[in-house]
């Protein structure tokens, strides 16, 4: 069967989350996914996910949540990650963290694999097994359960990921990147027919700098003092992309999208406050 996914840009505190929520009809409207994901790497307190958000997030009909560096930023979801089977920290993180870093996903005989990895370059406190080699052993793993294979991949530099995507060709469905919460104007089909885009960007305010309020990110450059920023809320905006896949999960087309949220944030959907 063929198969459609929309993949959510790298959710942004509070008014990310609320993105989601006031955009999804439009996205189900627009695209008709029998599969939805995202990442959510910043989606609490614009640093990490927390249980509240990552069970709300589910709640709004996200079948599968990717993390990146900041998968065990906040406590409580570390703690929850073997209950979580739908949130996937990355799977090059060392052997025994907590969580798992691939899973595959079934709905109405459609049968899709996703992974999480994160890149090595840029990273300071957290350190990943090599990508590269994690696509290889990933993909010849996952090709006996499913041909259908998608993989997010968390890193801070475009080259790493324009490299990693150019690796991957021909051995994944698609190579979709975040970490940069800017949506890049390159998704594409790939030679050997895998889908990819450098970067998701994000979902949450454009009005921002990386989704956090930008008069506290200048005084950080003008100062050199730092300064954890807050959440913005203008402009709200969901980023991503609709792919969709053959029989065999060959990539037939990808676009990317930018869908206007509302701007009124609702507040039963927020924990940014917890640590």
């Amino acid at each position: 069967m063929a198969i459609t996914i929309v993949f959510f840009g790298e959710i942004v505190g509070k008014t990310g989350v609320f993105t989601v929520k006031s955009t999804m009809a439009e996205i189900r409207r627009r695209f008709q996914p029998d599969f939805v994901f995202a990442n959510a790497d910043s989606a609490t307190g614009g640093a990490g996910l927390g249980i509240q958000h990552a069970v709300y997030l589910r709640k709004l009909g996200i079948d599968c949540i990717t993390m990146g560096e900041a998968a065990y930023y906040k406590p409580d979801m570390t703690e929850f990650y073997p209950k979580a089977g739908w949130v996937l920290r990355p799977a090059n993180l060392p052997e025994g963290d907590p969580g798992r870093g691939w899973k595959i996903f079934q709905k109405e005989g459609k049968k899709i694999a996703v992974v999480a990895l994160l890149g090595q370059s840029g990273f300071a406190r957290v350190h990943a097994d090599n990508p590269f080699f994690a696509v290889d052993q990933l993909s010849h793993f996952l090709h006996r359960e499913t041909s259908c294979i998608v993989v997010n991949f968390h890193a801070a530099t475009t080259a790493e990921k324009l490299s990693l995507a150019r690796h991957a060709d021909g051995k994944v469905s698609a190579l979709l990147g975040t970490g940069g919460k800017v949506l890049t104007a390159d998704a594409r089909i790939l030679p050997k027919k895998t889908a990819a885009i450098t970067d998701l960007g994000r979902t949450g305010s454009i009005l921002s700098v990386g989704g956090f309020d930008p008069e506290i990110k200048v005084k950080e450059f003008l100062t050199g003092v730092p300064a954890w920023g807050k959440d913005a809320s203008a402009q709200p905006e969901a980023q991503g992309v609709c792919i969709r896949f053959d029989d065999e999960g060959v990539a037939l087309s990808i676009e990317s999208f930018r869908i206007q949220g509302k701007e009124i944030v609702d507040e039963g959907s927020s924990d940014s406050n917890q640590n």
